[in-house]
């Protein structure tokens, strides 16, 4: 299975029945425990219908960090797509999102770290973005916890 199709199945499987302000907070606080353990320098946003939720610039981070979680969240926001997914997409068609559809590159980033929320029923309501690892592990350490969360296997979903 292509990293593609692998993401397509996390995006399928990892959705939500519910989601607000505390499971944010939770989610998030997850999600820097995991990095923690990873000993992994990196910021973290939630967002919900475009209102941040939460927000962690663990040490080590620089402000360049929240700007590539603002550039892959408008990605992911605007295509409801993984901005993974959306970046290796385009590179298999030797193209770019500035080319495809006209934005900028400087407010937006088809890099790995940012992920749909996606609520059964409803489509995408929000946000997980994370940067600082590489774009690869930015991507698996929120589908890491997404499926522990929603208690999915986590090795039957993470990209090998």
């Amino acid at each position: 299975m292509t990293d593609i199709e692998r993401i397509a199945v996390q995006e399928e499987t990892l959705q939500f029945e519910q989601f607000n302000a505390d499971t944010a907070w939770e989610l998030g606080n997850r999600l820097k425990k995991e990095l923690e353990a990873r000993q992994a320098a990196a910021a973290i946003d939630i967002s919900l219908h475009g209102q941040p939720l939460f927000f962690f610039a663990m040490p080590g981070t620089t402000p360049d960090n929240a700007d590539w979680i603002r550039r892959k969240r408008n990605t992911t926001a605007r295509f409801h797509q993984s901005s993974y997914a959306l970046g290796l997409k385009l590179k298999e068609q030797n193209t770019t999102l500035t080319e495809k559809v006209g934005v900028e590159h400087r407010d937006y980033a088809t890099h790995g770290g940012c992920f749909p929320i996606k609520l059964r029923g409803a489509g995408c309501i929000g946000t997980i973005t994370v940067s600082g690892l590489p774009q690869r592990e930015d991507h698996n350490v929120i589908v890491e916890v997404l499926a522990d969360w929603l208690g999915y296997s986590v090795d039957a979903l993470r990209l090998d």
